[in-house]
C-alpha cells in the first residue's frame, strides 16, 4: 500500500460483560479484546495492535486513531445503542475510504455494521452449548489459509438462517450445528475502498476466543482486510466531453 512494514489493528470490544459478570471476567480476564488482540499478535508478531473500549473517551475510536488504523475489528452485545452515532459516522466514513473491518460474533447487530450493510443483520440464535463445526466453502480464499475444515467448537451459541445481510461478495466459511441448523459464518463485502470479514464464532459465555483455529481465522481475516492503496472516499467527477482525447 504505502511501503509501511507493520499493519497497524486496533481492537474494539464494547467490554461490558466482563466488567459486570464474574464468570466472563474470569474467562477472559484481559477482556474479549485481550483476546482478540493476542490472537492477532501471536500471529502476526510485527503487527501494531491497540484495544479500545466503550469507556474510552470517544469509545477509543477518535479521528486520529482511526486516521492511523488499518484494520478495526468489532465486538459488542448488550450495548450497541450506547455507542454514539457521530463515532459510527466516523467509522463507516474510514471503512468507505479503505480501512479494513473484521466485525466477530454479535457485532452483526452493531450499529456500524447495519449502516454499511443496509439490512436488519437479523438471524436466529440460540444458547445452548450447542457443538459448531465451521466447514471451508472456498478453500482457495487467503482467509482460509491453515484453517482445518472443519474447526470443530465444541461449546458455542447457535447462530442460524434467516441471516438478514446482502449476499457477500464471497462466503468462505458456513457451519453447522447439533440442533441441524446451518449458518453463513464467514463472509466478506466491499463497501467503498474498504474491505469487511465477518466471523460468527465467538461468545462471551465459552471460551471460544482461546481456540487455536478461531484465532487463526481472525488474524487471517484481519490481513486479508489491510488496505491495498491509499486510502480516500470514492469521489464524484465531472468528465466533460472530450476529456479523455
Amino acid at each position: 500500500m504505502t511501503g509501511r512494514k507493520s499493519m497497524r489493528v486496533t481492537v474494539w470490544n464494547e467490554n461490558v460483560h466482563e466488567t459486570t459478570e464474574t464468570e466472563v471476567a474470569e474467562r477472559y480476564p484481559d477482556g474479549i479484546h485481550g483476546a482478540v488482540a493476542s490472537a492477532i499478535t501471536d500471529h502476526h508478531p510485527e503487527a501494531v495492535v491497540r484495544t479500545a473500549t466503550l469507556a474510552d473517551p470517544e469509545h477509543g475510536l477518535t479521528e486520529e486513531v482511526l486516521a492511523d488504523t488499518d484494520v478495526l475489528t468489532w465486538w459488542g452485545h448488550k450495548a450497541h445503542e450506547e455507542v454514539d452515532d457521530a463515532v459510527v459516522e466516523r467509522v463507516q466514513r474510514h471503512v468507505l475510504s479503505g480501512m479494513g473491518l473484521v466485525v466477530l460474533h454479535s457485532g452483526h447487530l452493531s450499529k456500524v455494521f447495519r449502516a454499511l450493510l443496509g439490512t436488519t443483520c437479523n438471524l436466529d440464535w440460540r444458547c445452548e452449548r450447542d457443538r459448531e463445526l465451521v466447514w471451508t466453502v472456498d478453500p482457495a480464499h487467503p482467509i482460509a489459509q491453515g484453517v482445518p475444515h472443519p474447526v470443530v467448537i465444541d461449546q458455542q451459541e447457535m447462530y442460524g438462517e434467516f441471516f438478514d445481510i446482502p449476499a457477500p461478495d464471497e462466503l468462505v466459511f458456513i457451519s453447522s450445528f447439533s440442533g441441524g441448523e446451518v449458518f453463513r459464518s464467514g463472509c466478506t463485502f466491499r463497501r467503498g475502498h474498504g474491505r469487511i470479514f465477518y466471523f460468527s464464532p465467538g461468545d462471551q459465555a465459552f471460551p471460544v476466543y482461546h481456540h487455536a483455529d478461531v484465532r487463526k481465522v481472525i488474524a487471517n481475516g484481519v490481513q486479508w482486510a489491510v488496505p491495498t492503496r491509499e486510502r480516500d472516499l470514492p469521489a464524484l467527477h465531472n468528465r466533460p466531453a472530450g476529456w479523455f482525447a
